[in-house]
């Protein structure tokens, strides 16, 4: 029997042997953390700070964790999504490293939003957010914690989108770490994690062929780009569904069919949304789907598929695999979801691989300690992690990778440093 001191809400502490061996097989591919970890561990640039990240539960989301706690965070670790924890992950971090950890895969909306709420009463200093309803929550119930708020970090989409509706609004009244759009995070983790990862989720649901199905992917940012791109070299014939005319250009030009998805929808074997919006299929494309069409999402949560529509249309609803169910329409034909129309590439799949995250995190880790070190000094906003942050956490993993590359000579930087000197 495994006792710990540390509270937690994870499905079972026995779990930890194997969450630890896979904890330690992702921190192979996270030389740039671990370098971070290191000097965190030093230096302790989060000492005496009370820290809330809301996080999918993985292996990578471990090597986060800990390089906070070597910071010296006080720190509640809680899902980012129902179906994204891996228990045994959960269970090592509670058992190895004396983590509060609060997640459970599979919990339900009840269990998650108790969880939200149990995060805020460690009255967090700084707060590690993926889709901003740790936020959310703390601006609209509990108002009166502001005040302890050094800043947040964000890095999603979805959570950017929010983000910039409170600063809008005039509710973003405390400094926000824009970690989402850092290079190192949005060129890799969302176009080559997301691509990769997503068809994995879809692979392990369904084992199905993706060589010579119609693969429609709605959105074409870098998570769309990234999934497009990896459907064609599994063989697949790719239609984009876009709203922005530039990006629908751009996926044009990339080679790939674009379609509204009104016309898509009778086209396609299997769709994926990544766009971050609400109801991207929605009851009329349903309606004209092929019989057993394969319906999943790749975004934050899990709106883009209007899946209550889906229900009231079906008369039969079964389990026909692991996160993969089969709806049976009045029309005879059946709609098949995979993983309740949550992320994919986590509810069947176990997310990015770690090589990818460990720039993600990298980010993470050095925008809290930025907070921590500018406590007091920046105005509420969202703010972008600097260039040299983004260029150090780059020239990190080439230098893991054992890649070189040039540099600029005296005349170069001359050059380009002058309006003078001309053809």
């Amino acid at each position: 029997m495994v006792v710990t001191q540390v509270k937690h809400d994870v499905k079972d502490l026995s779990l930890a042997t194997l969450g630890r061996q896979r904890i330690e097989w992702a921190g192979r591919e996270m030389p740039v953390l671990r370098q971070i970890r290191d000097r965190f561990a030093t230096e302790k640039p989060l000492a005496g700070i009370r820290l809330v990240a809301c996080c999918h539960v993985t292996t990578e989301t471990a090597h986060l964790a800990i390089a906070l706690k070597a910071a010296g965070a006080d720190a509640v670790l809680i899902a980012s999504n129902p179906l994204s924890t891996q228990d045994d992950v959960a269970a090592s971090l509670v058992v190895d490293h004396g983590i509060s950890v609060y997640a459970l895969k599979g919990e339900d909306n009840d269990t998650y939003h108790r969880h939200v709420r149990i995060a805020l009463d460690h009255k967090p200093n700084i707060i590690v957010d993926d889709g901003s309803d740790v936020v959310a929550t703390l601006i609209q119930e509990r108002p009166e914690q502001i005040a302890d708020l050094i800043g947040t970090t964000e890095e999603t989409t979805t959570g950017i989108v929010r983000l910039k509706a409170m600063l809008r609004d005039g509710v973003l009244t405390f400094p926000a770490m824009n970690v989402n759009d850092a290079d190192t995070k949005h060129f890799f983790d969302n176009r080559y994690g997301t691509g990769q990862s997503t068809l994995d989720g879809i692979i392990r649901a369904t084992n199905i062929l993706l060589a010579g199905k119609s693969i429609v992917v709605a959105g074409y940012g870098w998570c769309g780009k990234g999934t497009a791109l990896r459907a064609r070299g599994m063989g697949g014939n790719v239609i984009v569904t876009e709203i922005d005319p530039v990006r629908a250009i751009e996926a044009a030009m990339d080679g790939f069919r674009v379609l509204p998805m009104d016309l898509a929808a009778a086209q396609g074997d299997v769709f994926i949304t990544v766009t971050g919006n609400k109801h991207v299929i929605r009851k009329e494309h349903f309606e004209v789907m092929k019989d057993g069409a394969i319906v999943c999402n790749s975004g934050h949560f899990d709106i883009e598929i209007d899946l209550k529509s889906l229900k009231d249309m079906a008369g039969e609803v079964k389990t026909v695999r692991n996160f993969t169910e089969e709806y049976r329409l009045s029309n005879g034909k059946s709609v098949i979801v995979i993983g309740e129309g949550r992320l994919v590439n986590l509810a069947a799949a176990e997310g990015h691989p770690s090589a990818v995250m460990d720039m993600s995190f990298a980010n993470q880790a050095l925008a809290c300690e930025y907070l921590a070190q500018n406590k007091g000094q920046l105005e509420p906003g969202l703010y972008s992690i600097p260039a040299d942050l983004d260029k150090e956490i780059a020239r990190l993993k080439l230098q893991a990778m054992g890649i070189a590359i040039d540099s600029l000579t005296a005349e170069q930087d001359e050059y380009i440093n002058s309006w003078t000197a001309g053809t």
